[in-house]
């Protein structure tokens, strides 16, 4: 037997991780600008993360669901204090997609309805109601294919309205920014609109947060970059547990969900809510925030101003694509073959995407410029070897 590879894989094997860098089995040093998919958001082996887990190991790894946990309201109360959604309620799973498949049935169960509005060049997950809401037919499967989901084009309001007018919309599901599509961010004007369309006709507006939460952008949420907004639900993931599989549901105090509506035997045990206490801790004591404002500023301008091979930047904070004026493939095999960088792809092919821990500095930023730049320049001119 062996392992099922997910993806294409990189022609390197990570054996050793600090920070925003990696070590192969050769000992060569890999400068991190993709965080394993966005999941690495306070730094590989980060000193407080290891010793939260190691001294929760010692106590207690897991029970389940059946019994008190105190660190799950320990971890609840903290997360609502970071992020200002302190009134809301946290349901706690393992995974984005499962954050995103919860957040779907409990929208369901308040509304009555079964229709779920999603957008063109969405991507939500791989379970099936995640995969249903997202826009890539090659990964839906027949038994996929049952859910009642419209996808409307990205920005389009009075499609929407259209569509809500028409169909019994339990909700509308929106990423606060496209991740794998290659970093689209959504206006202020179209996520308030689309919050104003789903009060009007009853539906729940679920903004998710797997990809860009988590002070990616510069923000607890990628959406809190828009004033006003108050989403029903919120699904989140990814650096939420710094590596450790968690995941979760902001639930709006409005949305009643009794005892078994949703269940998990694994969410919220007790190794997870340390990993996650570990994270929401470093992210307050190293002004993470900050920083990957501060950072995700000084490496937009620099992508935006100083190459002439990209032809369009997009993003917030750390989480930023760029557009190649070709296929980005050669140009990433390029950056980690011969200059040990992680960069990430997107599903449109002449992007990168970067989307480091969140406590990269200038200096790593200057190397992976210079990189870049080399890579770019020589590209360009194909009498270079």
């Amino acid at each position: 037997m062996k392992p099922f590879d997910v993806y294409p894989l990189m022609q390197v094997t990570p054996v050793k991780a600090e920070g925003v860098y990696l070590w192969d089995e050769e000992g060569n040093r890999y400068l991190d600008l993709y965080g394993g998919h966005a999941v690495i958001s306070v730094g590989h082996s980060h000193p407080h993360f290891v010793e939260r887990l190691r001294d929760q190991l010692e106590k207690i790894a897991f029970y389940s669901n059946s019994v008190r946990i105190p660190l799950q309201t320990e971890f609840a109360a903290k997360l609502g204090q970071l992020s200002g959604y302190d009134a809301y309620d946290v349901f706690l799973c393992n995974s984005g997609a499962e954050a995103n498949e919860n957040a779907l049935k409990l929208a369901s169960f308040q509304t009555g309805k079964a229709g779920v509005i999603a957008f063109t060049g969405a991507f939500h997950g791989r379970t099936s109601g995640a995969v249903a809401v997202t826009d890539n037919p090659k990964i839906v499967a027949p038994f996929n294919s049952g859910h009642q989901v419209f996808f409307e084009p990205w920005g389009d309001l009075e499609a929407v309205e259209h569509r809500l007018k028409t169909e019994q919309i339990a909700a509308v599901l929106i990423e606060s920014i496209q991740g794998v599509n290659g970093i689209q961010v959504a206006t202020s004007e179209f996520l308030l609109g689309l919050s104003a369309l789903a009060r009007k006709y009853g539906a729940c507006f679920i903004v998710d947060e797997v990809q860009a939460g988590y002070g990616r952008t510069g923000k607890f949420f990628a959406h809190q970059w828009t004033a006003g907004l108050e989403p029903d639900l919120i699904p989140v993931a990814k650096g939420m547990g710094n590596g450790f599989p968690i995941g979760g549901v902001l639930i709006h105090p409005d949305i009643k969900a009794r005892h078994g509506l949703l269940g998990t035997t694994f969410g919220g045990n007790h190794l997870a809510c340390a990993a996650g206490m570990a994270v929401l801790e470093i992210i307050e004591q190293e002004n993470l925030l900050e920083n990957a404002t501060r950072q995700g500023k000084f490496l937009m301008e620099a992508l935006t101003s100083e190459f002439s091979a990209i032809s369009a930047v997009r993003g917030k904070g750390l989480m930023i694509g760029f557009d190649l004026r070709e296929a980005a493939a050669p140009f990433r095999s390029e950056l980690i073959k011969n200059h040990r960088i992680f960069t990430g792809s997107a599903a449109r092919k002449e992007t990168i995407r970067l989307l480091p821990p969140l406590g990269i500095q200038r200096a790593d930023l200057e190397v992976f410029l210079a990189s870049l730049k080399k890579v770019t320049e020589q590209k360009a001119d194909p009498i270079k070897p």
